[in-house]
C-alpha cells in the first residue's frame, strides 16, 4: 500500500474504466488522477548512444497501459531501470521514480519485487532443470525453509511449504498448467514458459505486474489465454504495464497506450488517438522507411502488423 494508504482501485466495468480514460491528458508525459508509478529524468546512455531519456511518465493505477514504440526505442531498458537490473548514466542524476509514493531509486530487484512492482522478461528465465511446481515455488517471498538455521527444523516451516505448494497449484490451475507441475520447466513450449513466468510472478502478490513482450514466441492456440489472463488481472485490480509490439493485440486489451522513440516519450493516448497522431506515425517510418501507410496518415491494424513483423526480424537477427 502507498503511504496515503489509498485502497485498491478496480476497474472492472469497461464503460467505466472507458470514462476515466477519457479524463487523462492525451500528451506526452500527461498527468494521471491516481498514478501507481511516477517517473522523472531518468536516463540511460551506452557509449555516445542515449537509450532513455524519459522526462515525465505516470502510469494510471489498476488499468492495462501498453508501452509501444519501434526496434531499439528504449522500452525494454526504460523496464530494466525502474526495476533495478539497470543503473540511470551519471547525466541522470536527478533521475527519480517513485511506487506507491515510496521512492525506488538505488533499490535492488529483489526490494522492487518485495514492494510490489514485478516484471515478466521477454526471453522468459524458467529454471530449466526444476520441475514447473518448483519454479512456482521459488516465487513466493518470506519463506521460513530460506533461513539456514530454521532449515534445520522442520516443523519450523512444514506449515507454510504446505500453504505455499497450495498457492503454487492454485495458479497453475488457474493457467491451465497444472498437469505440467511434475515436467522440467525446460521441457515447456515457449507460449507454456510465458504463461509460466506470468504465474510465477504472482507468488509474490504484486500490486503492479510489467510484462515485457508477452505474447512473443507466442503460437495462436495461446495468444487468446494469455490475453484473458492479462485482462483478468486488471479486472481484479492490479495495474498492468507492458510491451508489445502486436497493434492488434494493444488496441484488444489496452486501456491506455504510452509511445516511446528514441528514448522519449512521444506521446500518449487511447489506442485509436496514438495511431492518428503524427509523432507516432514519424517514430515509426523513421525505423521503417519502406512501410507503405497509404493515402491515410493512420497507423491501421494492417499496417501496425507490417512493422510489428519487421521489428522481430531485426530483434530475431541481432539475438
Amino acid at each position: 500500500m502507498s503511504e496515503s494508504s489509498s485502497p485498491r482501485v478496480v476497474h472492472s466495468d469497461p464503460a467505466a474504466r472507458r470514462a476515466l480514460v477519457e479524463t487523462f491528458e492525451a500528451k506526452a508525459g500527461g498527468s494521471k488522477p491516481d498514478a501507481i508509478l511516477s517517473v522523472d529524468n531518468i536516463t540511460r546512455s551506452f557509449g555516445g548512444i542515449t537509450a532513455v531519456d524519459v522526462e515525465h511518465l505516470e502510469v494510471e493505477r489498476g488499468i492495462i497501459t501498453a508501452l509501444i514504440g519501434p526496434n531499439g526505442a528504449g522500452k525494454s531498458t526504460f523496464f530494466n531501470l525502474i526495476t533495478g537490473f539497470d543503473k540511470p548514466t551519471s547525466a541522470g542524476k536527478g533521475a527519480q521514480w517513485s511506487f506507491e509514493g515510496k521512492s525506488l531509486g538505488k533499490t535492488s530487484p529483489s526490494k522492487v519485487a518485495q514492494a510490489g512492482m514485478v516484471r515478466t522478461f521477454q526471453l522468459t528465465k524458467a529454471l530449466n532443470r526444476m520441475t514447473v511446481l518448483d519454479n512456482m515455488m521459488l516465487g513466493a517471498t518470506g519463506q521460513a525453509g530460506e533461513n539456514l538455521l530454521k532449515a534445520w527444523i522442520k516443523p519450523l516451516w512444514s506449515a507454510q511449504e504446505r500453504e505455499v505448494e497450495a498457492k503454487a497449484k492454485d495458479l497453475l490451475q488457474r493457467f491451465k498448467l497444472l498437469e505440467k507441475k511434475d515436467d522440467y520447466a525446460g521441457s515447456l513450449s515457449g507460449g507454456q514458459r510465458k504463461l509460466l513466468e506470468m504465474a510465477r510472478a504472482l507468488m509474490t502478490d504484486p500490486t503492479m505486474i510489467m510484462l515485457d513482450e508477452p505474447m512473443a514466441g507466442v503460437n495462436p492456440a495461446l495468444t487468446q489465454s494469455l490475453l484473458g489472463h492479462i485482462q483478468s488481472l486488471r479486472d481484479e485490480g492490479m495495474t498492468v504495464l507492458f510491451v508489445e509490439h502486436d497493434m492488434h493485440m494493444v488496441r484488444h486489451i489496452s486501456d491506455w497506450v504510452v509511445v516511446m522513440a528514441e528514448g522519449k516519450i512521444v506521446a500518449e493516448g487511447t489506442a485509436d488517438v496514438v495511431m492518428s497522431n503524427p509523432a507516432v506515425i514519424d517514430a515509426y517510418l523513421g525505423a521503417h522507411h519502406d512501410a507503405d501507410l497509404g493515402d491515410d496518415a493512420l497507423l491501421t491494424d494492417e499496417t501496425m502488423a507490417q512493422l510489428a513483423t519487421e521489428v522481430q526480424k531485426e530483434e530475431s537477427a541481432h539475438e
